[in-house]
C-alpha cells in the first residue's frame, strides 16, 4: 500500500455528544479539537437537549465521544488514547 492509497481512505470522524453549559464537554472539546487538528479527523457535535434518542441513551455519560460512530469514551477524554484510536490502521 502506498501513501496515495492511505490518503484516499475515508476521513475519520470524531463526534462529541454533550449539552450547553457542560464544563466536561468544554474540556472534551479542547482535547478533540487539538487531536483532530493533528490527525486530520473531522469533528462534529451533537446536543442531547435537541435529540430525544441521544438524550435517552447518553444523558448519564456526557460528554460522550464517538470515533466513526462507535463509542470511544465518556466523561473525560484522554488525548493519547484518542490520538491512538484515530491513527490506528
Amino acid at each position: 500500500m502506498t501513501n496515495d492509497d492511505t490518503s484516499a481512505a475515508a476521513v475519520r470522524t470524531v463526534t462529541l455528544i454533550g449539552k450547553p453549559g457542560c464544563h466536561l464537554c468544554d474540556d472534551a472539546r479542547t482535547v478533540i479539537e487539538k487531536v483532530a487538528g493533528e490527525t486530520g479527523a473531522a469533528v462534529e457535535e451533537r446536543d442531547i437537549t435537541q435529540d430525544e434518542a441521544l438524550y435517552a441513551r447518553y444523558w448519564e455519560q456526557i460528554p460522550v465521544v464517538l470515533v466513526d460512530g462507535e463509542q470511544h469514551t465518556f466523561w473525560r477524554v484522554d488525548e493519547k488514547r484518542l490520538r491512538t484510536a484515530l491513527t490506528a490502521g
